[in-house]
């Protein structure tokens, strides 16, 4: 009886504190959002605006920025280290589906779109209208010396050029092997590979005679580079999407809605500038994304 009398409260507390528990739990905030990116400038600026959009949206949200190239990043996803990642159309075509090149943004995204949702039960959620497309560039007065205005002309002459650019374009399908074969098997007289921060240093300082770059790059303006014309078409287009979890998707809806309403502001022009903003003007991207976000009306003004 003494036994009952101490048990039968200690039960009956341990179900009102469970009980509450749940009740609690029915009206807390969404579970915390883990937004990840690559690790070069524009990454940072765009897992910067992702994760600052959501946090104005009432959610709570881990940054795991500066991840590594595609890969790592992908694998990251897929495990459910992260809840979601900037990604670009292009390289999810070649460099993750390993797919033919399509030049058409329409059925590049439509595809992916499909083959991430059936293979890795992940979502692409709306594009930006910008294309972060690999290009080649020179200096002017280099691209005049040696008469190079395609990557054909590039091709013909290659053995005499050095070419610099990141670890991973010297890797990839849609970077220099893959180049090489839609360009003839051009042979470089060097390739230099480097951290994405250093490839415009090392070609200002003549290290040193084409960078592989984005289109989006803040130093193309600042340093009045040419881009060589992609006269093959070989480089698909490279919109830049938010990639999420179908898991984190059921478990925060409200995560598509906000992104989306992000994707249409970040066009060519605007990512370029916000590029230049960090790298040549010394700005760090959460606070270069926080100013643009507010400018556009995405987050409330402080």
């Amino acid at each position: 009886m003494n036994l009952r009398r101490i048990l039968v409260p200690l039960l009956l507390a341990l179900l009102t504190m469970v009980s509450a528990i749940a009740c609690d739990n029915s009206t807390t905030a969404p579970g915390t959002i883990r937004v990840g990116s690559k690790d070069f400038v524009e990454q940072f600026i765009l897992g910067e605006m992702y994760a600052l959009v959501l946090e104005d949206q009432g959610f709570e949200v881990e940054r795991k920025l500066n991840l590594g190239g595609t890969q790592v990043a992908h694998a990251s996803l897929e495990a459910g280290e992260i809840d979601l990642y900037p990604e670009y159309t292009g390289t999810g075509l070649l460099t993750v589906l390993k797919l033919p090149s399509i030049s058409d943004r329409q059925q590049v995204f439509q595809r992916i779109s499909n083959q991430y949702q059936e293979k890795f039960n992940l979502v692409w959620l709306q594009p930006a209208p910008m294309n972060n497309t690999y290009t080649l560039l020179m200096r002017p007065a280099d691209a005049q010396k040696y008469g190079i205005q395609t990557i054909s002309d590039l091709a013909a002459k290659a053995n005499q050029l050095r070419m610099i650019g990141t670890f991973e374009f010297q890797a990839r399908e849609d970077g220099l092997p893959g180049l090489q074969k839609a360009y003839d098997n051009f042979k470089l007289k060097d390739y230099k590979a480097v951290d994405p921060g250093l490839r415009y240093q090392g070609l200002t300082n003549g290290q040193a005679d084409v960078v592989a770059g984005f289109a989006t790059d803040g130093e193309i303006s600042a340093y009045n580079l040419v881009a060589l014309k992609d006269d093959k078409n070989f480089f698909p287009p490279y919109q830049v999407a938010p990639v999420v979890r179908q898991a984190a998707l059921e478990q925060n809806p409200g995560i598509k809605d906000a992104l989306n309403r992000l994707s249409p502001k970040i066009t060519d022009p605007v990512m370029q500038r916000l590029n230049n903003d960090v790298t040549s003007n010394q700005r760090e991207p959460a606070a270069v994304a926080k100013e643009f976000l507010t400018q556009t009306g995405l987050l409330k003004k402080s």
